[in-house]
């Protein structure tokens, strides 16, 4: 076991942490070398398995990211941007893989990511999984073959706890969208339609983003014009796609040059 790569989990309490410790625990590909959690929380100090429910796994929870990050070849980090920040910084002194699913990054979050990209392997994508990164490629060819005057709307649907709308995916679907057209998605990405908001702007790219309930990730891309529509749609039912992603992209990056990557690279897409 002291072979396979060491994978430390960040934000272990959280639904992608607990999901990832389980699966990283089960896998005969790697090792869970760490787990972290913020200072103060109950878990700290204390055996996974048995935070789990479980027996005891033999990892304790850290609340110090420098001293689990030098035990690692790989960082899997779902948690916030201002911690995702932090972490890309560390997991490159470390020389450790960063995979990134944090949603939510800002401009000047992702500056900093590159920055530490140039030092070690990033793998970052708004959603890990195959059935997604396929549905970006599909959206990316229907929006080049399609002129202005099919309107495009990404329409996504998360749990009611998710905080960041529109979602890493439908971002990650606006942008596949906006490449083919050959636009820059920021020149014509329509939000939060309210009010009185005039007729919609020929060649935009619109997003809707629906929160309720348990729901796992739900995403629609709609082409529409005069007498027709194309919809393009993938539904997730079980967390554990974007963990076995995550996990896959981790093994993936042991050995890859310093730079960042996404799970279009690391599926072969």
């Amino acid at each position: 076991m002291s072979d396979l790569p060491g994978i430390v989990i960040t934000g272990v309490s959280g639904r992608m942490g607990r999901m990832l410790v389980g699966l990283a625990l089960a896998s005969d590909k790697l090792r869970l070398a760490g787990c972290l959690e913020r200072a103060g929380h109950p878990w700290v100090g204390q055996d996974i398995g048995v935070c789990l429910g479980g027996q005891p796994a033999g990892v304790l929870v850290s609340d110090d990211p420098v001293e689990v990050f030098a035990k690692a070849q790989a960082v899997i980090d779902f948690t916030a941007p201002a911690a995702t920040v932090e972490f890309a910084a560390l997991a490159a002194q470390a020389r450790a893989v960063h995979v990134i699913g944090t949603t939510g990054l800002e401009a000047a979050d992702l500056e900093k990511i590159a920055a530490a990209a140039r030092h070690a392997t990033i793998i970052r994508a708004g959603n890990m999984s195959l059935g997604v990164n396929l549905l970006v490629q599909l959206t990316k060819k229907v929006a080049q073959a399609l002129d202005a005057d099919w309107d495009i709307e990404v329409i996504e649907a998360h749990h009611r706890h998710k905080v960041d709308a529109p979602s890493g995916t439908a971002l990650m679907l606006g942008e596949a969208a906006a490449e083919g057209r050959g636009v820059a998605l920021g020149d014509v990405s329509d939000r939060g339609r309210d009010g009185i908001t005039g007729a919609r702007e020929r060649g935009h790219i619109g997003f809707s983003a629906i929160r309720g309930g348990d729901i796992v990730g739900e995403h629609d891309v709609l082409f529409a014009t005069e007498g027709e529509r194309i919809v393009l749609r993938h539904l997730a039912t079980d967390r554990a796609v974007f963990a076995r992603g995550a996990l896959k992209a981790a093994l993936w990056g042991q050995g890859k040059k310093p730079g960042e990557y996404n799970m279009l690279d690391v599926l072969g897409l």
